[in-house]
């Protein structure tokens, strides 16, 4: 079958031919159908120093992915042939303090589909049946490939209140993008947004947020401010840029939360904690999906029809273009690229 693959240790992947994946116990093998391009695809197509610690060459990359469900390894029980699901990227190990407690999402034996073990960018795929989240029909095919992600915007979201609040999302990328939808559907206030890419700016407008500020229009803080004199009730950051988290301390009113999404480049960052002390900010890390309460959570979004994400998928093309794909997320000229299997 024809896969795509980080082959060697420098930049680029390219499309390989390999044996098609067995099935074995614990798992099942899907046929794909569609796929999508994230940030994380593109740091190992970039091979930068995160992906060279982390990748080792071969490997078949992809973590966003859907399909149907062809075999089904000995001991499954809870899927079957026909089953149309969609990836959880992270394979966490079941046993550790964290999964014992509920808190899958924090694993501290996670291992990751794409990552370090072979992903979904191929015609067949092998993964753990917990792994495989079955997935309404109803769903569009392009939405449904992108799912972990999209999980990622559902979990920052609702890890507190949203309805009538007051929220500000900085940064534009997809997770952003998906925020700002998931933020409208659950009845928040108002939904303020920052981005500085007119490309993403445009995409903010079309998922509905209501007002969308750029650094170029000035001391953000003050635009915020007088906006919402009293303060946001939730500033969900995105971009993982230091100014960015400076706003979110700056904006957010005494009593609200902080959640980050957000990875920085440096992972040191100086912030005005006595602000955060004395404001009495819920400061919340958010990593990945909780499992399974996110998927839950997101079914019943996506099922509910308030979702307005066609706007975030602004490519779709087979699979052996991918290195189009790369090159448009590279020059930030994409949303949500989806690889489509047919």
């Amino acid at each position: 079958m024809k896969a795509i693959a980080k082959t060697r240790p420098e930049p680029g992947v390219e499309i390989v031919n390999v044996a098609e994946p067995q099935v074995k116990p614990g798992h099942v093998k899907l046929k794909l159908e569609a796929a999508s391009v994230c940030g994380t695809d593109l740091h190992i197509y970039s091979w930068d120093q995160w992906s060279a610690s982390r990748i080792q060459p071969p490997r078949i990359i992809g973590h966003e992915f859907c399909g149907t469900i062809v075999e089904v390894g000995e001991g499954v029980t809870e899927r079957s042939v026909g089953d149309f699901v969609a990836s959880e990227s992270h394979i966490v190990c079941g046993h550790c303090l964290q999964c014992q407690r509920g808190q899958g999402h924090v694993c501290v034996n996670t291992s990751i589909l794409g990552v370090d073990v072979d992903g979904g960018f191929a015609e067949y795929a092998v993964i753990p049946w917990q792994n495989a989240r079955p997935t309404d029909r109803r769903v569009p095919l392009e939405i449904a490939a992108f799912q972990d992600a999209l999980g990622n915007a559902v979990h920052t979201v609702m890890a507190g209140p949203v309805k009538d609040q007051t929220v500000l999302i900085t940064g534009m990328g997809p997770i952003g993008l998906f925020a700002v939808s998931i933020c409208k559907a659950l009845g928040a206030k108002q939904v303020i947004t920052t981005e500085v890419s007119p490309f993403r700016i445009d995409l903010a407008h079309q998922v509905g947020a209501d007002v969308v500020l750029s650094p170029a229009d000035g001391d953000l803080a003050e635009k915020v401010h007088q906006l919402v004199p009293e303060g946001v009730d939730a500033t969900l950051e995105m971009s993982g840029h230091p100014s960015s988290l400076d706003l979110a301390v700056r904006t957010t009113r005494p009593g609200g939360r902080i959640s980050l999404l957000g990875v920085y480049a440096n992972s040191v960052q100086p912030i005005d904690i006595n602000k955060v002390i004395f404001g009495g900010f819920d400061v919340q890390g958010i990593v990945g999906r909780r499992l399974w309460q996110t998927w839950d959570q997101m079914h019943e979004l996506l099922i509910g029809g308030k979702l307005n994400l066609a706007p975030v998928i602004t490519h779709k093309m087979h699979y052996t273009d991918f290195q189009q794909a790369m090159e448009l997320m590279k020059a930030g000229k994409a949303g949500k690229v989806v690889f489509l299997f047919d």
